[in-house]
């Protein structure tokens, strides 16, 4: 199978938890598995881990598990009957002190919106089908005309438009979900709904309080995210491109300019982009894509997005393999026309970091001499990150001994993580070491010219001062 730079992250749920399956899953493509705290137990997580490593092992792949952390949803309660119709014109009450809802008010499980909204305020329901404006607040009462009616079920989402809710980003369910992540050793964990930079670096806390050191990926879909964008992207490890909740708040038709514009920054910060959200929805119920979805996961590729992410496609939907499978063709012929800028963007830059003008630099000889791959030998994979970021247009091997570092890479762009046994052994040993992973990966042949990054004193932890020149079998520079 040829591989695929840009990297897949797919749901775990019903429809993927067979371990055959996940499996088969892994084989075509899928670099980071998804665990959705907003729907189990703690140890239906803690079992779905397990799953994902032991599969990862029988297919002989790294892969990294991402905790996706629920947030605070704020929706309306239960109806008597489960739901009801709402007419155009009609008012309608979201009332906190509501038990259960009927015709015409519904409780809320945020009993705080009632000191969030005023009259003028405009509430989006269910993803944005419904809509309403409000009126009035009288106490616990908020008094809505419905402008877009339709079926409100139980529990639907509520959204502002324009954002403003106060809603802190980390719930007590989201603290206690942190201890359960870090507990089976999840490589990211992604906060949902943050405001500010200070949302993620109380993740950050609870993190290493907790004993871990996941990496944090903020999700952007709040409107007050996009006015602190710059200082979240600085705060997190990795952003998601969230397109749901962020469409309902800043409406639809701003969020391909958003997107972009946030592959963009978060690139230029050396920082990891994910986009998510409705990538391959008919996949849902269809064993092919339509031409829309096939554009749309193409176009995240030519905007320099790091990985794609399916959501409801794998986690309940009826083809998860499929959909695994349709991606990794679409970023295959993507990637075939993706364009580096590495040359306007870097040659006139000043570095401040020796493993970045190393990276720099191998990405510079790698566009000028004929190498097969560039080989990474890194024990925190900083290295790896610095030359993701250049778009090299060869494979980037990341050998490390360090699992934990090994996994966190398989979200970076065009880079392959492999395991390496550096203890007690000499510069000759370990590059031969590392000639033979490469081999035993076929990513090349006897004779190919490799570029190789290390730190001297090779084989300890420091950063990355050396690039190397080899050709496979020979084990030594070119002159």
């Amino acid at each position: 199978m040829a591989r695929h730079a840009t990297k897949i992250v797919a749901t775990l749920g019903p429809a993927s938890s067979d371990p055959a399956l996940l499996e088969a899953m892994i084989r075509a493509g899928v670099n980071v598995v998804r665990l959705n705290f907003s729907h189990g137990k703690a140890q239906d997580h803690i079992d779905r881990a397990h799953l994902v490593r032991e599969a990862a092992a029988r297919a002989g792949r790294e892969v990294a598990i991402m905790a996706d952390l629920q947030g605070p949803k704020i929706r309306v309660g239960k109806f008597a009957e489960g739901s009801t119709l709402l007419e155009n014109g009609s008012t309608f009450v979201l009332d906190a002190r509501c038990a259960e809802g009927c015709g015409e008010r519904v409780g809320l499980d945020y009993p705080e919106l009632v000191e969030d909204v005023k009259a003028g305020d405009t509430l989006l329901l269910d993803d944005g089908k419904i809509v309403m404006q409000v009126r009035k607040v009288v106490n616990s009462e908020i008094f809505c005309e419905v402008k877009v009616g339709g079926v409100l079920k139980n529990r639907k989402g509520i959204n502002k438009l324009g954002g403003g809710l106060s809603a802190p980003a980390l719930t007590s369910k989201d603290m206690e979900d942190i201890r359960t992540a870090v507990a089976f050793e999840a490589d990211y964990i992604a906060v949902s709904f943050p405001k500010s930079a200070l949302d993620i670096e109380l993740a950050r806390t609870l993190v290493k309080k907790a004993g871990g050191a996941a990496s944090i990926i903020a999700k952007i879909e709040r409107a007050e995210a996009i006015e602190a964008l710059a200082s979240i992207i600085e705060a997190s490890d990795a952003i998601m491109v969230a397109r749901g909740d962020l469409g309902v708040e800043v409406g639809d038709a701003a969020v391909p300019g958003l997107q972009k514009r946030m592959i963009r920054m978060a690139r230029a910060h050396n920082k990891q982009v994910i986009t998510a959200t409705q990538m391959m929805e008919s996949m849902i119920s269809s064993p092919i894509p339509t031409r829309a979805e096939v554009s749309d996961v193409a176009n995240a590729v030519l905007d320099g997005t790091d990985a794609v992410m399916l959501s409801a496609e794998t986690a309940s939907g009826q083809y998860p393999l499929e959909t695994v499978e349709a991606v990794h063709r679409v970023v295959i012929e993507a990637e075939k026309e993706y364009f580096s800028a590495y040359h306007a963007q870097k040659l006139d830059q000043v570095f401040i970091k020796t493993d970045e003008a190393v990276a720099a630099a191998a990405i510079y000889t790698a566009q000028h001499l004929k190498v097969k791959a560039i080989a990474a030998l890194t024990q925190s994979g900083n290295a790896a990150q610095w030359l993701s970021r250049a778009d090299a247009e060869v494979p980037i091997y990341a050998l490390s001994p360090d699992k934990f570092a090994r996994r966190k890479l398989t979200l970076h762009r065009g880079v392959y993580p492999y395991p390496i046994n550096q203890a007690d052994k000499n510069k000759e040993e370990i590059l031969q070491e590392m000639e033979q992973v490469l081999l035993q990966q076929r990513a090349v042949v006897s004779g190919d010219l490799v570029l190789l990054t290390f730190g001297e004193p090779i084989g300890s932890p420091g950063g990355t001062n050396t690039l190397k020149i080899i050709k496979i079998g020979e084990n030594r520079p070119i002159v």
